[in-house]
């Protein structure tokens, strides 16, 4: 039996050898009668991202397998937009994860610019469906109204936690009466509605790749179904969603094993089967933490800003955690396809490393590009009259031939300016001052969510002000950053036209040429940016 700690530490864990397993899990392949099942039943996979940020590339990485193992066995493959988060969830954002895995190659069969049979295909156009599934659970006893206070369920907590125990809902309200709950709803009281667990047994969660993985129940939260704004968790959503699209196989990150047994009992009480689970081993960085954009570049755009082929990123990330079957490193989406077995997957940690992908696209662009192709891809990649009509207005009244654009539009075409320590000296502020600035505006910069020059500027105003700062010293470094120069084209305008990934992921970079930022120095900055915030 594995509890959720050991299996949350055994996911962390790098994992060295193929198909090493968590120690206490027994690998069980489906028995006969089963493989005949799945051979007869429709294979759907799909992918769900949110719209809340850049496109990831995990986000890819589950596309691209979940795609692979429907692909080959003659099934469909769904996009999903899961967007019940509706203060983060943008529209821009969903354009761009859409983009980003088309130009990937990753299409589908259904999604929100697909229409099939099972649609809507974003969450936020389903909340009558979930509302109705949320009753039902209610009405059959197999969920309640929450009315505890945050203060509660903190205090709740804390006391669990000091008993050593796993910190989870303790059922108060399970004992409320019938009339007692009628009257506070029909109060208006805030409320949400939870899902009940039961106290004692085994949950047996069946993974393909990892065989049966026990929880007992005991450990397990009774779940938030319904917020108290009445729009639905991501777990009960999911599993609605799933079955009501018909969804076969369930390909997702083995962050997500741990609430497995959530969507298994929400199956059982719905009445409904239970899609087969496939967990990933999570992308890891080269010093097997988990894949985060502090470092690692993780956004699917940067790679494609950076001029990394569209087929050498999804070679590369087939690469990660399979293998084809003659070893070959080098191959193309359909070839995966066509040889794709999920149980040729590993569950060693895989590690994204840059130098490899580059090592790979530099291996694509001479073996699969003639001279024709090399150039028309790099005219699509930077120099294409959509681009070029963006830059030109930036430079034209700088120009007087030429020759002088190159190098003052240089820093639009190239990945990381080439700077150093020396060139972000300043007399009018500190080396730590201007990393303190830099990592600041990076933190800003992560939560922009309209990329307009217009509130790129505010960000900057905002910022001087916060750091009591004159806003010239404020820009002075981020000049440098973003193009290499103290001096460039319009910042704004630049940055507008540069795009969020390259911007943070040059701004990095800076920090990174500035010595970098130690664990105890990003705690005592995260306090002092938190406090200016408020």
């Amino acid at each position: 039996m594995v509890s959720l700690l050991d299996f949350s530490v055994s996911v962390e864990m790098s994992r060295n050898e193929s198909r090493a397993q968590p120690k206490d899990l027994e690998r069980t392949p489906p028995a006969a009668s089963q493989v005949g099942i799945m051979a007869a039943m429709k294979v759907r996979t799909r992918v769900a991202p949110s719209p809340t940020g850049d496109p990831h590339v995990g986000t890819a990485y589950m596309a691209l397998f979940a795609l692979c193992f429907a692909r080959h066995q003659g099934g469909e493959f769904i996009l999903r937009i899961e967007d019940t988060d509706a203060a983060r969830s943008t529209a821009e954002s969903e354009k761009i994860i859409l983009d980003s895995l088309r130009w990937l190659g990753l299409d589908w069969d259904e999604g929100p610019d697909r229409e099939g049979a099972y649609g809507p295909y974003r969450q936020s156009e389903r909340l009558d469906i979930y509302e109705k599934y949320a009753k039902q659970l209610l009405d059959e006893g197999h969920a309640f109204h929450c009315f505890c206070s945050a203060e509660r369920l903190n205090e709740m907590r804390n006391e669990q936690r000091r008993k050593g125990e796993t910190a989870r809902y303790d059922g108060y309200c399970t004992t409320l009466a019938p009339a007692e709950i009628d009257a506070r709803l029909a109060a208006g009281e805030s409320h949400v509605v939870r899902m009940k667990v039961p106290s004692d047994a085994i949950c047996v969660v069946k993974d393909r790749l990892r065989g049966n993985i026990e929880f007992e129940w005991s450990q397990i939260d009774m779940q938030v179904l319904i917020k108290a704004d009445g729009n639905p968790t991501y777990h009960l959503a999911v599993v609605v969603d799933d079955h009501l699209m018909e969804i076969s196989h369930i390909i997702r990150g083995e962050e997500w094993i741990n609430s497995a047994p959530k969507h298994i009992l929400l199956y059982e009480y719905l009445g409904w089967e239970m899609p087969e689970l496939i967990h990933m081993p999570l992308l890891r960085n080269p010093d097997k933490s988990k894949l985060s954009k502090r470092k690692n570049p993780t956004s699917i755009r940067y790679y494609e800003r950076m001029g990394f082929l569209p087929e050498a990123v999804i070679n590369y990330l087939g690469m990660l955690g399979w293998s084809m079957p003659d070893g070959e490193e080098k191959f193309s989406l359909d070839a995966m396809i066509s040889n794709f077995d999920v149980e040729r997957i590993s569950l060693g940690a895989p590690v994204f490393d840059i130098t490899k992908l580059k090592w790979l696209n530099g291996c694509w662009l001479r073996e699969e590009c003639s001279d024709e192709e090399f150039a028309d891809r790099i005219v699509d990649w930077a120099f294409n009259r959509d681009n070029m009509l963006k830059i030109i207005p930036l430079i034209k009244e700088r120009v007087d031939v030429f020759s002088e654009v190159p190098s003052m539009i240089s820093f639009f075409a190239e990945g990381m300016p080439d700077v150093q320590e020396s060139d972000f000296a300043n007399k009018a502020t500190s080396p730590d001052e201007v990393k303190k600035v830099l990592q600041f505006a990076l933190w800003d910069l992560e939560r922009v969510t309209n990329w307009k020059r217009e509130e790129l500027n505010q960000l900057f105003v905002d910022l001087a002000g916060r750091l009591e700062m004159k806003i010239r010293d404020v820009l002075a470094p981020v000049f440098v950053a973003i193009s290499g120069k103290p001096v460039s084209p319009p910042l704004f305008d630049s940055m507008e036209v540069l795009g969020p990934d390259m911007v943070r992921a040059r701004v990095r970079h800076a920090v990174d040429t500035l010595g970098g930022i130690s664990k105890k120095q990003a705690k005592k900055l995260e306090k002092e940016y938190r406090s200016r915030l408020s």
